[in-house]
């Protein structure tokens, strides 16, 4: 099947204007067909989403173990290539946890990652540069003791987390990145920055495929293939929307008994019919 192809993911990478990866993130199985119905080439995950979905809150709330089920059950799903967001990697975010981490990510049927490169140690908002490029490295050995070329994504957090003065940003987010690819990442993901200028430099300066999360207000991915971005995300802002009309449809229920936010659902047919022969 083709989400067990991991070329067929890599060959949706192509930087330069050409075309754009536009990958919405699911969280667990629902969400990922209803993606998939919709036309998607491929699916990411959003760890942020899956945590709340399992009770838990974002930012390695989640075992290695949740995360891999929620892949697992998302990729078994779905006919397109899935990217699994490990956050860290788990564990201790040492080399050796994020290589168990992506064998057994790899074995739930995933053929991408995200690694980033947050949280530090010892108070700091970001790993050491060489530390991050250590766990880059054993996560590609990993990849490559289970056959499979796996696309590596590796995040950059510094926009994300305001680290350092803002003049210095952009500089040491291109250090960062040339570091990761060179320890074998085969894109780069900057979330945090929207402004055109800003992106349009750091494609072509991370020396790999960027990748930037997007939003209300974000340019459109249209612009932002232009401005040469190769991969968008939007990270749990799907999730989100989702959480807010679920808020709003049982707030009224309970309110004034009515029924009006629960009207343009999805027939229960249809909806049924998303899971025939996927069990």
């Amino acid at each position: 099947m083709i989400r067990r192809d991991p070329a067929a993911f890599r060959r949706l990478h192509q930087p330069g204007g050409g075309t754009i990866l536009v990958l919405p993130n699911a969280w667990d199985a629902m969400s990922a067909r209803l993606i998939e119905a919709a036309g998607a080439a491929a699916i990411a995950t959003t760890s942020a989403a899956v945590s709340w979905s399992l009770g838990r809150p974002d930012g390695e709330g989640l075992t290695r173990d949740e995360m891999i089920g929620a892949v697992r059950r998302i990729a078994d799903t779905v006919a397109i290539p899935v990217s699994a967001d490990i956050e860290g990697g788990y564990g201790k975010g040492s080399p050796e946890d994020v290589a168990e981490t992506v064998t057994a990510v790899i074995a739930a049927g995933a053929v991408g990652i995200n690694l980033e490169d947050a949280p530090g140690s010892d108070g700091k908002l970001l790993i050491e540069p060489s530390r991050q490029a250590e766990r880059i490295a054993a996560a590609r050995a990993a990849a490559k003791a289970a056959g499979v070329d796996l696309f590596v994504n590796a995040r950059v957090d510094v926009y994300l987390r305001g680290v350092g003065a803002e003049a210095g940003r952009f500089d040491e987010t291109v250090r960062r990145a040339v570091a990761y690819v060179a320890a074998g990442a085969d894109g780069i993901f900057v979330p945090g920055v929207a402004d055109a200028p800003t992106i349009r430099r750091l494609a072509a300066a991370v020396g790999a495929p960027l990748n930037v999360m997007a939003g209300p207000g974000a340019p459109s991915t249209a612009e932002l293939r232009e401005l040469g971005v190769a991969r968008v995300s939007v990270g749990p802002m799907i999730a989100l929307a989702a959480m807010a009309r679920i808020r709003l449809a049982a707030a009224r229920l309970l309110a004034d008994g009515t029924y009006d936010e629960m009207t343009g659902g999805i027939p229960y047919p249809e909806a049924d019919g998303l899971f025939s022969g996927t069990s």
